[in-house]
């Protein structure tokens, strides 16, 4: 045996599967920590005090130094496919989290579309009207007098709608006769002509395709450095929830080739008349397809997610070209939900579906118990995405049928005033309650939707717990969490929805060693200190990079 493969690390390690902190939150005794841990081939042997884990003989000794290692955190909702390539040089970013103005918007574009030499294309990324006040959705006529015969196209923030020039659509062989693919849609003016904006996945992947190609070519390596960031950020695991059959290829190529710096599961998006492209057992620790994604409704953005209650009606939610009274709808009904459903569930799949308004929450749960019903299903895990307007009676029934809940709670950190102000009023205050979700008994997770907001699980667990915006208003229609739940909704609890909780999400013999070293204590840090927390390593298999 060489020392690379048998490994004792000693520092400080803290045990989210454990009740290592106080039920209010607390640390505990900080001197509880294990203090050493030993790793064979990848796999956590023990782990405890020096003395309970001494140093074997051909042991290759390591020291963490003064960070705290905790189990490697799990990104459970995430598109690492499409951060790879919309997040590429060759995409114009204007994600408010880079640019704050709607004048910095339009002059990137531009600029963009004057470059020496002439573009191909221009594809611009993070279109957000709501944080960059002043965008107005533009025709598909001001887009034409801007980029001419250069087909532009301009992804929404929250990658639920597009806009585009006529060049665009010419190039992704859409026209005003194109049918509605099932489940999203193209926009048509008063005369039945294209409008300049499409709807939801299908009709999204349709027109930025072909300005996409490219990227999509340089795919590994533009997979191989996303992941390696996330990987810095702690990361260690991440699913993907925008799956395909050629994804699969090139995750089991890059797996192959240890091109793979995290881990990856996948969520193959679904649509009616189809079947999974990958037997439902698959892959290996490293990679593999897990489960099926489906979208009950869209994006509150966008304005599509289908609640009980109308839009506010305010000057944002007038600039969006909502009328008085907007209410959204859902991309299913109820019966297509079954249906689409019962192409997969008979095999065992998991499902992961998109809900964010009440509506579509309480359809999705139809769906599920009626799927459950139907095959007989058992831990069955399936899943509801983002929660945003999920009620507290919505959690506990989800509860009863076996259904888990992912929250995008990292809304609350960017849009907590939009939500309330803008658009919800009240309601809004309750968005992505998680406190809700864990008194319901859920093992609840968090996540950050790719390109949506910065991968930063660290600060969902804060916000989890403060419910308080980047301004410092506190949304307290909803409850928080303990620390320890915020520590497991990254951890434990995401290992578990993944299906994957024999392999990796605690520090605990027979796992592997996937785990992060932070420069603060997470079990006792002040919110906003874990939030900014520095990832000084990081781990898989017991590898530090």
């Amino acid at each position: 045996m060489t020392d690379s493969q048998l490994l004792r690390y000693t520092g400080r390690f803290v045990r989210t599967d454990l009740d290592c902190i106080g039920a209010d939150g607390g640390s505990g005794d900080p001197a509880s920590a294990p203090e050493a841990m030993l790793v064979r081939d990848g796999i956590i042997v023990a782990i405890g005090s020096r003395d309970e884990v001494p140093a074997p003989a051909g042991a290759r000794s390591i020291d963490l130094g003064e960070g705290w290692a905790i189990p490697g955190l799990i990104e459970p909702h995430g598109h690492p496919s499409e951060a790879a390539t919309l997040l590429g040089d060759d995409a114009v970013d204007i994600r408010p989290v880079t640019i704050e103005t709607a004048g910095e918007v339009w002059a990137a574009i531009r600029s963009a579309l004057a470059a020496d030499p002439r573009p191909a294309r221009v594809v611009a990324n993070g279109w957000d009207p709501l944080l960059q006040p002043g965008l107005v959705p533009p025709t598909i006529q001001e887009l034409d007098a801007l980029a001419g015969e250069i087909p532009l196209v301009i992804v929404h923030n929250s990658l639920h709608s597009v806009y585009f020039n006529s060049a665009a659509a010419r190039e992704a062989g859409v026209d005003r006769d194109t049918p509605d693919p099932a489940g999203a849609s193209y926009g048509h003016d008063a005369s039945g002509e294209l409008s300049g904006v499409a709807y939801e996945a299908a009709a999204v992947a349709r027109i930025a395709g072909p300005a996409l190609a490219a990227a999509e070519a340089d795919m590994p390596r533009r997979m191989n450095a996303y992941l390696v960031d996330l990987r810095r950020r702690g990361i260690t695991t991440i699913a993907d929830l925008t799956w395909t059959e050629d994804l699969g290829r090139l995750a089991t190529g890059m797996a192959s080739a240890g091109q793979l710096p995290v881990r990856l599961r996948g969520y193959e998006m679904s649509k009616p008349g189809a079947r999974a492209t990958s037997p439902l057992e698959n892959g290996d620790a490293r990679y593999r397809q897990v489960g099926i994604k489906i979208w009950s409704d869209g994006s509150p953005w966008v304005g599509n997610i289908a609640t009980s209650f109308p839009y506010l009606d305010t000057a944002a939610t007038r600039a969006l070209g909502f009328a008085p009274g907007h209410i959204g709808h859902a991309n299913y009904s109820t019966e297509q939900l079954i249906e689409i459903g019962s192409q997969y569930a008979g095999e065992g799949w998991q499902f992961a579906c998109h809900s964010h308004g009440d509506v579509a929450i309480d359809s999705t749960l139809d769906a599920y118990e009626e799927l459950i019903r139907r095959f007989d299903l058992r831990d069955h895990r399936f899943r509801i995405e983002h929660c945003g307007l999920m009620t507290p009676t919505q959690f506990r029934r989800a509860a009863a049928l076996g259904a888990t809940v992912s929250l995008f709670v990292d809304h609350i950190t960017y849009w907590g005033d939009v939500l309330v102000d803008d658009l919800f009023g009240e309601h809004g205050a309750a968005w992505a309650d998680a406190g809700a979700a864990f008194a319901a008994g859920h093992r609840a997770t968090f996540h950050n939707d790719g390109t949506v907001t910065p991968c930063e699980p660290l600060r969902n667990m804060a916000v989890a717990e403060t419910r308080t915006s980047r301004t410092g208003r506190h949304l307290g229609g909803g409850t928080g969490v303990s620390r320890l739940d915020a520590l497991r909704a990254h951890t434990a609890n995401a290992a578990w929805q993944l299906r994957s909780e024999h392999e990796i999400g605690a520090l605990a013999p027979g796992l592997h060693a996937d785990f992060a070293v932070l420069d603060v204590d997470p079990r006792s840090a002040e919110p906003e200190a874990l939030a900014g927390a520095r990832v000084l390593a990081t781990a898989v298999d017991g590898e530090l990079g």
